[in-house]
């Protein structure tokens, strides 16, 4: 499988049953999956289905998705209250036969205030059923465009990881071959913090000393770290490899990855190991900026 972005725009159009839509999509990076749709009336009937489809095809991303709708054709119909229609003509004739008027005519009191009403003509249930699910296809359309334009980035993305985790990888190898961890570097550095001590101070056990320099020896020893450091390096590659919604396992290596090499700064007992550890933690930290937009 392919590795994903998390962001991505798509957008579909359709028409059908004197309707016409779009419908839009756009997602932007979160921990989990969030889906915020907006749908209006009457296709608001088809907000669960398309997001059991989003669900199924996003494993994480803030996604926003809008239906705009316009009907076309839109057509008037008008309805004659019949009831006040009624009252009104017996009113009517009666106050003429009082006066001695011709009674009233039916295109007089149809001209008179809410006795006729215009309102829009409305969709029957066939041709409502029928434009929601054209909108459904239109939906399908613009997740098949989404999930490829994330998939896209995400080639990109995919590539800068693999580069960023190259030269993480190049640094361990120098700190790994760097000369200061030879054994014969810091037997000399030991002798000679050694032989400081015993020059400046009195009163101290030399054979004591030499114990205690060298526990402070094998504990800033760091092979436990560049081999954790390795280990997780192998993982991130393999991951990448494997694609699909990989962004959180790839998160945590990047976390495990910060600490061992904050911890071989901690431990580091020349300037140049020290050095090249700054730089790791840098290139790490590089690196785990790029992993929070993968899926």
């Amino acid at each position: 499988m392919a590795v994903s972005s998390m962001t991505g725009f798509a957008r579909a159009a359709g028409s059908g049953a004197c309707w016409r839509w779009v419908f839009e999509l756009k997602s932007v990076n979160a921990k989990g999956l969030d889906l915020r749709l907006r749908m209006p009336t009457p296709f608001d009937r088809v907000e669960t289905e398309a997001r059991a489809r989003l669900a199924k095809a996003l494993a994480r991303g803030t996604c926003f998705g809008t239906l705009t709708a316009q009907r076309e054709g839109m057509g008037v119909e008008a309805r004659i209250d019949r009831t006040v229609l009624e009252s009104i003509a017996v009113a009517a004739r009666e106050a003429a036969a009082k006066a001695g008027l011709a009674p009233p005519t039916m295109d007089g009191l149809l001209a008179l205030r809410g006795v006729v009403e215009t309102v829009d003509a409305t969709d029957d249930e066939a041709s409502i059923t029928a434009a929601c699910a054209g909108a459904l296809v239109s939906v399908d359309e613009a997740i098949a465009a989404l999930a490829a334009a994330r998939r896209r980035e995400g080639e990109a993305l995919a590539s800068l990881l693999s580069e960023r985790l190259k030269a993480i990888a190049a640094l361990v190898e120098a700190s790994d071959t760097n000369p200061a961890r030879r054994p014969q570097a810091v037997r000399d550095r030991l002798a000679e913090s050694v032989a400081a001590l015993m020059g400046s101070s009195r009163g101290l056990d030399e054979n004591r000393l030499y114990q205690e320099a060298i526990l402070l020896a094998a504990k800033s020893d760091i092979r436990e770290e560049l081999d954790r450091l390795k280990t997780h390096i192998g993982a991130a590659r393999a991951l990448l490899d494997e694609g699909g919604p990989i962004g959180r396992r790839l998160d945590f290596l990047s976390q495990e990855l910060a600490r061992e090499a904050s911890t071989l700064c901690a431990k580091a007992n020349d300037v140049s190991l020290t050095a090249q550890g700054l730089e790791l933690r840098a290139q790490i930290e590089q690196f785990r900026e790029q992993v929070q937009n993968v899926e």
